[in-house]
């Protein structure tokens, strides 16, 4: 990660954490945009969204995220907790249910 990227994404997290969500949602925006792989910027970036209420997109960057690392645990527990919210419940128990496989020690994709 290139030393921008991680500066934008150190900034995006502290307004994330005293609650400026617009300007953490626009900045994680933009650490996506200069490197589509980020798997953290997605993963941040569906969270803040989740908290902004934009859950249409914010499931489309948790996909991202688990398409980008799809053994990674915290990625589908927030991607089923964004299919909760936007109440498609075989959707959000499918992603709990790949979450519970890593939980245990599995593996959703073979790597």
């Amino acid at each position: 990660m290139s030393d921008s990227l991680h500066d934008l994404f150190d900034e995006a997290n502290g307004h994330l954490a005293v609650g400026e969500l617009d300007e953490a949602v626009a900045l994680y925006r933009k650490c996506v945009a200069m490197d589509a792989g980020f798997f953290d910027g997605w993963h941040a970036l569906g969270m803040a969204l989740m908290k902004t209420g934009e859950i249409k997109e914010a499931i489309g960057c948790g996909l991202q995220a688990v398409t980008l690392q799809p053994n990674d645990l915290l990625a589908w527990t927030a991607l089923s907790q964004m299919y909760v919210r936007d109440g498609n419940i075989p959707e959000a128990e499918a992603a709990k249910g790949n979450a519970r496989i890593l939980s245990l020690g599995g593996k959703v994709v073979r790597e």
